[in-house]
């Protein structure tokens, strides 16, 4: 904990259930700004960290989070909206007299909800932290993306893409490539739109389903890519277009099983900080990267606010970008927000109204590890309404819910993904030791979560 610091414990008890809830409040400043009122747009662990960390700010008035989840509703007031009904969102923020917006999940994003908020003369001076349409086209089109990254010089895979019309060529241009093959919905898939298959066979079959219809819109277009040799990690940037602050990194497991086998999901846990990410090749993200992503967003007259992710290769030491994500990840938000020892909505307030230079944030040197528990069957069919056991012995781990909802008198499943369990250490060993105690205190029918996190790390 940062020096000067104090943390507050609050169990909160409905009969048999109790949510335990720790807060780190950071010392006072010297600086003139309001008391806020905040809206978070998602109803995820991510939305559940932000939430958690926003709520440490001595600049927070009223902190509301749209539609939330079991676990926001003891900090924040949960409203009944999807992130994606706009006209609804926007008489929130009227209503509730909203000061600033952060946009969780990506959907939004792409549909235009910047745009929406301040085309209306009742909201256009709300501060948004997130892109607008055509900035978040960097995630919302893989094929945008990947044409960005060459048009500016930012290393990346080799590719090509291809629509339904053109499945010969797509079959065609495999045959150029080396295995494994990598292939890729051109559209938003909750992160489960990339197949990566070891032989030509399968390769075609699986160009075939997502030619097919298998993602629906987002497979209109596949993007075939080289496959890169390395270990993976995630980058996050916080930007209001000019300036940028680089987010600690983390690495997430993505695959449902043990040694990344399986289906892809959402993601299945996170680390943080990344051990093969030292200084000097974080400066090299910076420097060919990060730097290049921004100038040339302005090059493109994209005005660029708010978060970037940064989906990274680390290939013998030099970074290549798989993918762009223009909103903080999941479940790596779960491992960085403990991270950051600054008032981090003094920062956004900041980044959401193109403020940004000269501001910096303090990093804990602690590690910092994130299981995910999920419901039984994910990433595919699953049942919901499960109650959840244990949350009342849980005393060195921070829970963040995600597809949680409060049934009274408990609290139940919601979602394939349900709680995110993080923990603090002298080390991601003994983070991961820490989480891992801690998550066997908690119960709920069919649970499952993978037991072998960090198992590719050095240290």
């Amino acid at each position: 904990m940062k020096e000067g610091s104090f943390a507050s414990l609050f169990l909160c008890q409905i009969d048999d259930s109790v949510c335990c809830i720790v807060l780190t409040f950071a010392p006072k400043s010297n600086a003139t700004m309001k008391k806020l009122n905040v809206l978070i747009l998602g109803g995820g662990g991510r939305e559940h960290a932000i939430a958690w960390k926003l709520n440490q700010s001595e600049w927070m008035g009223g902190l509301f989070v749209a539609p939330g989840n079991g676990g926001t509703g003891f900090i924040a007031t949960n409203l009944d909206i999807r992130e994606t009904d706009f006209p609804a969102v926007k008489s929130a923020v009227i209503e509730n007299a909203i000061d600033l917006i952060i946009v969780g999940p990506e959907a939004p994003l792409v549909k235009g909800v910047r745009e929406f908020i301040e085309s209306d003369v009742e909201t256009e001076n709300v501060r948004i932290v997130g892109p607008g349409r055509r900035g978040a086209q960097l995630e919302g089109s893989k094929a945008f993306s990947k044409e960005f990254m060459v048009k500016h010089g930012i290393p990346t895979a080799k590719y090509g893409q291809f629509t339904a019309k053109e499945i010969d060529k797509a079959k065609a241009f495999l045959h150029t490539m080396k295995p494994p093959y990598v292939l890729k919905a051109d559209g938003l898939a909750g992160g489960k739109g990339v197949l990566i298959l070891e032989d030509i066979v399968s390769a075609k079959a699986g160009l075939d389903e997502m030619l097919g219809g298998k993602f629906g819109a987002a497979g209109e277009v596949v993007v075939i890519e080289e496959f890169l040799d390395g270990i993976e990690l995630s980058s996050f940037v916080l930007t209001d277009g000019k300036s940028h602050i680089n987010l600690p990194s983390a690495k997430d497991y993505k695959r449902i099983g043990e040694g990344d086998t399986g289906l892809n999901t959402g993601g299945m846990g996170s680390i943080s900080p990344v051990p093969f990410a030292d200084d000097e090749f974080l400066q090299r993200v910076d420097e060919r990267i990060v730097k290049p992503t921004i100038e040339g967003l302005k090059k493109d007259g994209i005005d660029y606010n708010g978060f970037l992710f940064i989906g990274l290769m680390n290939v013998g030491g030099d970074p290549f970008v798989i993918e762009y994500n223009v909103r903080m990840g999941d479940p790596e938000t779960e491992s960085i927000m403990p991270r950051i020892e600054s008032d981090f909505l003094e920062v956004l307030w900041k980044c959401g109204g193109g403020e940004l230079e000269g501001s910096t944030i303090s990093i804990s040197t602690q590690a910092v590890a994130s299981l995910m528990m999920v419901s039984g069957g994910y990433p595919e069919s699953y049942e919901k309404g499960k109650e959840i056991f244990g949350l009342t012995s849980i005393t060195e781990a921070l829970i963040f819910h995600a597809g949680t909802k409060m049934i009274y008198p408990s609290i139940e499943t919601s979602g394939g993904r349900v709680l995110t369990v993080t923990s603090y250490g002298d080390s991601i060993k003994a983070a991961l030791d820490t989480s891992y105690r801690e998550a066997n205190k908690i119960s709920f029918d069919k649970m499952y979560y993978r037991k072998d996190l960090g198992f590719d790390l050095k240290s």
